[in-house]
Formats: structure tokens, C-alpha cells, sequence
């Protein structure tokens, strides 16, 4: 497939052979985390069969909260594939809820915001008295750095005492939808140009954002490189703390190990986010 094309640079230009045995790593340090913190599994937070969360508390006294969305196109993949995520961030002291929500084509992409906006709400009640005051981080990959995004955003119309999120880091993320209509995502997406540019943040940023540091794996397509250069500068340009990491010899998928082992990368950067965004915490 000609390289030039959405379907390549978003859809089989990210793929990697080596993804079934990643995954299968993944499970096994899925697995292990369960066995070594404490967790709520399945938590339901509205009707939907896919409105469900998994809170993994602290190790420990708590410093921070820390709200995890998934990957999947909005159209796949479960929270129980990333639980790993949480046992080093366990670790340093975050509680870690790992949210799912419903898929399209059951539902459009408003309504995913929506529903992870809820959740993300509802995930704190779960939590010890003292800990629902804790500063909240919130992380996404894939589909889930442009929910994570989106909330980020909706927040600036509350006041500012009534902003749950504190910082953001968006891993991989995609944040103009425009492209995708040209691929076979599109699909279950079943989005035209009115709906894409409605539900693409790159094109709708503005008014005082909190902290975000954006990431991306350095063997990505040029147009996820560019997703993320170019939705961190829209940050930027409202005068709100933003940086652009691109991570050397990692993909779609490996970027994620960076989670893993006691220096992994976006640990490093989560915890400094933390203290750059909550001094006081």
C-alpha cells in the first residue's frame, strides 16, 4: 500500500509483527498486577454494558489519582488489556482507575467523551474520603489521548475550583479526525467532514489549559508524529504549559513499556507533571 495514503499512515503503517507477542507480555504483567495490588474490578458506572472501570489503589498513602483511557480506534480493546500500567504509578504513590466505554459503531464519538467524562467522575466516589481531594492526572493512548484531551478541554467551561484534571499526558494520540474518514476505520467511525471536525480538538483548542505533555513513539507514521507536534503547539499557543516527546525507537504499542520497571519514561514524566502541576501535593 502506497505510503501516502490515510489507510497507510494510520491504520497498516502502525501495525508490527512483533504486536501478538507484546500483547502476550502484556497479559502476563497484566496477571501479575492483580495478584501483587489491591483492586476494584468492574465497577459500573452507567447502563452500558462497557460503562465499567478497575481501580488499583496505592501502594501505600495515596499522592495522586490517576484516570487511564485506552487505545482502540474508539472501536476496540478493553481496559483489562493495560492493567499493567498501574503497578509501578501503584508504586509511586497513584490510586489508577482504567476506565472502558462503549465502542462504535453502538455509538458515535460525542458520546464516548460523554460517557468517559462520567466515569471519570464516578471513579473518584470510589476512592477513600481523603484521596477524593488528591490532585487528578489523566492519561490516554491511542483514541484515549483524544478523550483524554477532550476533557481536558470541556473543563476550562467550569470554574476554576471545580476542575477535577490537574495535567494530561496524551500517548499516540490522534486529534484531527478529519483523515480518518478516508479509512477503513471509518467504517465503525461513521463520521463525514462536519461530525470529524466537530469531534477533532486540534481544531477547537483554546482558553486557559492545564499542563500537557504529549508523547509519541518515535517509529510512528509521519501523520502520528505530526498529531501530536501539531496539537501540542494548538496547546501551546493558548499559553499553557506543552512539550512534545517523541520516544527513540519506539512504536505504537512499545511506547507503552515505558509504564514498566522502576524509571520507565512516562513515569519520570508523569510524576515530574505531577509536581510541576501540584506543587503543593
Amino acid at each position: 500500500m502506497p505510503k501516502n495514503t490515510a489507510e497507510y499512515q494510520y491504520v497498516t503503517g502502525q501495525y508490527r509483527p512483533s504486536f501478538t507477542a507484546l500483547f502476550e507480555q502484556y497479559q502476563l504483567a497484566n496477571d501479575q498486577v492483580l495478584r501483587e495490588r489491591t483492586w476494584y474490578l468492574d465497577l459500573r458506572y452507567g447502563l452500558h454494558p462497557r460503562q465499567t472501570l478497575d481501580l488499583c489503589f496505592a501502594k501505600g498513602t495515596a499522592k495522586a489519582n490517576l484516570v487511564y483511557l485506552h487505545a482502540g480506534y474508539w472501536q476496540s480493546r478493553d481496559k483489562a488489556q493495560f492493567r499493567f500500567i498501574a503497578s509501578a504509578l501503584s508504586a509511586r504513590g497513584f490510586n489508577v482507575a482504567l476506565l472502558n466505554y462503549p465502542l462504535c459503531p453502538d455509538v458515535a464519538v460525542d458520546q464516548i467523551v460523554a460517557s468517559v467524562s462520567h466515569g471519570l467522575l464516578f471513579s473518584l466516589t470510589k476512592l477513600p474520603a481523603r484521596d477524593r481531594r488528591l490532585p487528578l492526572m489523566l492519561a490516554g493512548h491511542s483514541a484515549g489521548a483524544h478523550l483524554a484531551v477532550e476533557l481536558a478541554m470541556a473543563q476550562t467551561a467550569l470554574a476554576p475550583q471545580q476542575r477535577p484534571i490537574s495535567a494530561i499526558v496524551p500517548i499516540s494520540g490522534i486529534y484531527d479526525l478529519a483523515p480518518l474518514i478516508e479509512t477503513s476505520l471509518n467504517d465503525k467511525l461513521r463520521l463525514d467532514m462536519r461530525q470529524a471536525q466537530a469531534c477533532s480538538p486540534l481544531t477547537r483548542v483554546s482558553g486557559a489549559l492545564v499542563p500537557a505533555a504529549f508523547v509519541v513513539g518515535g517509529e510512528e507514521t509521519p501523520a502520528f508524529l505530526e498529531q501530536s507536534r501539531s496539537m501540542m503547539e494548538a496547546w501551546a499557543l493558548t499559553g499553557s504549559p506543552a512539550t512534545c516527546l517523541e520516544v527513540a525507537g519506539r512504536d505504537h504499542f512499545t511506547v507503552l513499556q515505558e509504564f514498566e520497571g522502576a524509571g520507565g519514561m512516562l513515569l519520570e514524566l508523569i510524576d515530574n507533571l505531577y509536581q510541576a502541576a501540584c506543587p503543593a501535593g
